[in-house]
């Protein structure tokens, strides 16, 4: 889908989201990367590789596109469908509770409950006061966004981000200098708590990998589009969740919780640890996908 005698009567935003919506209904491409619907899916990218607020949509709708404009939509457009590249990597960014941030290929596209918790003080009564915190650490980072949001919603708090990939560290380092918060936000690389030999926190959190071999081989081509290593977590989903509670007691201060998202787990994770108090927190979809333990109810183990 090249600048040719089709698109060449596309001349304004207008023109070019309606027809962005009629492909990409026509199609079979797969949401959930940060909409649910063509519509959305069109404006998000319309917008975004023009450059523009996408909350400014309607001042904009009347306005002519240059020929290298038509062109640059007319190949995302065709990406987006033909190859199901995901709009966030056509645009090398995404939104996380209002926070934009980097991405490419080679980290996951940034979708966490976790992130609802740390914007909405969904935290307490565990955390009573943001200033308690004073390190903390996000295990499994990927994109580093919920290290940022770590930062924003702690600001008394020196975080390291953690990841095995040096691919996730370099694009967390550049949202965390997108960010200014070089001097707040470390990331290291380490294949979880490996490179950690030492280190106590506040809090830990993790979004890790935990998608079960069942659901890996059933992706749609959009997911297989990330890093199968961010995704992939064993038979059951739950290989690197096991490590998680196996070690994070080590690394929390003595007051310290870890809260961490398992996804579709939560039966298998209750069967595997039936005497563990865990808490789970209600997000937008419910109470089965985040859950918290303390310190002192992870020494159980």
């Amino acid at each position: 889908m090249t600048y040719n005698q089709e698109t060449t009567e596309l001349l304004t935003i207008r023109d070019w989201l309606r027809f962005a919506v009629s492909q990409f209904e026509a199609s079979d491409i797969f949401y959930g990367h940060g909409t649910d619907n063509s519509y959305d899916e069109a404006v998000w990218l319309v917008m975004g590789a023009l450059h523009l607020p996408h909350d400014t949509l309607n001042n904009f709708l009347d306005a002519k596109l240059t020929n290298s404009e038509r062109n640059k939509l007319a190949s995302f457009i065709e990406q987006r469908i033909t190859k199901h590249t995901p709009t966030a990597y056509l645009l090398k960014e995404s939104w996380l509770q209002g926070f934009k941030f980097f991405v490419d290929e080679r980290v996951l596209i940034p979708r966490s409950f976790i992130a609802e918790l740390l914007v909405n003080d969904g935290l307490q009564p565990w955390i009573e006061f943001p200033e308690l915190i004073n390190s903390a650490a996000d295990i499994c980072t990927g994109s580093g966004c919920l290290g940022v949001l770590l930062a924003d919603a702690y600001p008394e708090a020196s975080v390291d981000v953690i990841d095995i990939s040096q691919d996730a560290i370099d694009v967390c380092n550049i949202n965390i200098k997108n960010y200014g918060l070089e001097d707040r936000i470390t990331a290291i690389k380490s294949d979880m708590f490996s490179q950690l030999k030492g280190k106590q926190y506040d809090l830990i959190i993790s979004n890790p990998p935990y998608v079960d071999a069942p659901s890996m081989a059933a992706l749609p081509a959009e997911y297989r589009n990330e890093p199968q290593l961010a995704l992939g977590s064993g038979d059951a989903g739950l290989d690197h969740t096991h490590t998680i509670l196996r070690e994070a007691a080590n690394h929390l201060t003595d007051e310290g919780v870890l809260i961490v998202e398992i996804g579709h787990n939560r039966d298998a994770l209750l069967e595997a640890y039936p005497d563990l108090p865990f808490t789970w927190l209600e997000v937008s979809s419910g109470d089965e996908f985040v859950f918290l333990l303390t310190r002192d109810q992870l020494q159980s183990i």
